[in-house]
């Protein structure tokens, strides 16, 4: 069969751009592939609502069944694409199914960086997939110890949910804060003092170099310095590469994602959309590519809209949320390291507050803690 749009990707991208074909008016046919066998959930609860126990995974379905089928799309799901040929316009899925497509939208997410010998060793997790966030929640009802190698915004929320469920947690980052990259010194100090008054141990600063063992359960951590860090449980964030294996070869330019132009076209009828779609920014030229909800959502719709009809270049405004114990932190636009990042609402020590960051001058990102109207006024007043 050749659809008139074939989606590699299940999850959300691939989801929101069948959604926005069909609000569009688009009549063709539709083929959606997604390489786990469920239904497309929704991925951000799985640190958070999945891990703790608070939700079940009926409630991280992003739609029911009745809903995919008002979508008159085909989903192949549990099939993973192996191949694609731009020539000849077709796909080979793992089991030798051949498809072919007028457009194509890849939407293949991100594969997550773990450390050599940890698939291995029982105890050791990385946390993408609801098989992984159901897999860690048996294990920590049953821990006393956990340590997290990275303190991004996905160990920071791993942390946080541990701790909550009583457990002793390690959060361990080489760089001097946490979230660092996501949020720079000034939050990175505000967040240190929150996660330790919480009762996590932090170790900013620190290298891992091994995990240990006893007869293939992991039992902890060795970080430099010569120190054992105890653990029944390990989870590795130490980050996330784009799912662009299986595109080797394939005539598409590959360069820490899908190299793409300002409309998100990878190559003449094909797309890329979300984590693994990588284009260059107009407005500051600097080459993009965002690991977000939001901008899965958003760049999904757009390439809908282009695959309809022309429209203008994609230039988003960054954005990421991140939920931890009562904390809600949003970020608009960047924080880069370098940049003066001042208070404009709310204080530290209050815990509700409103920064604005600024390069040569130039506000350039926003963040709020527990501040969602101010936080937007922020963004409509700085970034707009």
């Amino acid at each position: 069969m050749t659809a008139d749009v074939l989606v590699i990707g299940g999850s959300v991208g691939g989801l929101t751009t069948v959604e926005a074909l069909r609000g569009k008016g688009f009549r063709g046919t539709v083929q959606v592939v997604g390489a786990e066998a469920h239904l497309p959930y929704d991925r951000p609860p799985l640190s958070k609502k999945i891990l703790s126990g608070i939700w079940d995974e009926e409630q991280v379905r992003l739609r029911g069944q009745q809903e995919l089928d008002a979508l008159d799309a085909e989903f192949l799901l549990g099939c993973r694409a192996v191949r694609l040929d731009v020539e000849a316009h077709g796909v080979v899925l793992e089991d030798g199914q051949k498809l072919g497509y007028g457009r194509l939208v890849l939407a293949t997410g991100l594969t997550p960086r773990t450390l050599p010998g940890a698939g291995s060793l029982r105890g050791a997790w990385v946390l993408r997939t609801l098989e992984d966030s159901t897999g860690l929640r048996a294990q920590l009802l049953t821990a006393r110890d956990v340590a997290i190698i990275g303190a991004g915004v996905l160990g920071c929320e791993v942390a946080a949910t541990a701790r909550e469920m009583g457990l002793n947690v390690t959060l361990i980052d080489p760089n001097p804060t946490p979230m660092w990259r996501q949020t720079g010194a000034a939050i990175g100090q505000v967040l240190s003092g929150l996660h330790a008054a919480r009762g996590v141990r932090l170790l900013m600063g620190t290298r891992t170099t091994c995990l240990l063992d006893d007869n293939g359960w992991v039992t902890g951590v060795g970080i430099k310095g010569g120190e054992t860090v105890p653990a029944d449980v390990v989870v590795v964030t130490i980050g996330s590469i784009p799912a662009t294996d299986w595109l080797v070869g394939s005539g598409l330019t590959l360069n820490d994602g899908i190299v793409c132009d300002e409309r998100g076209r990878a190559a003449p009828d094909v797309y890329a959309v979300g984590d693994v779609a990588r284009w260059s920014d107009e407005r500051t030229g600097v080459s993009t590519r965002l690991e977000n909800r939001t901008n899965a959502v958003q760049q999904a719709v757009f390439v809908a809209g282009d695959i309809t009809g022309a429209q203008d270049s994609y230039q988003p405004v960054p954005y990421f949320w991140t939920d931890q114990y009562d904390v809600r932190i949003q970020v608009f636009g960047s924080l880069p390291e370098d940049a003066h990042v001042r208070l404009i609402d709310g204080t530290t020590e209050s815990r509700k507050f409103v920064m604005v960051a600024e390069k040569e001058g130039q506000a350039v990102g926003v963040v709020g803690w527990n501040s969602a109207k101010a936080v937007m006024a922020a963004k409509n007043a700085y970034l707009s």
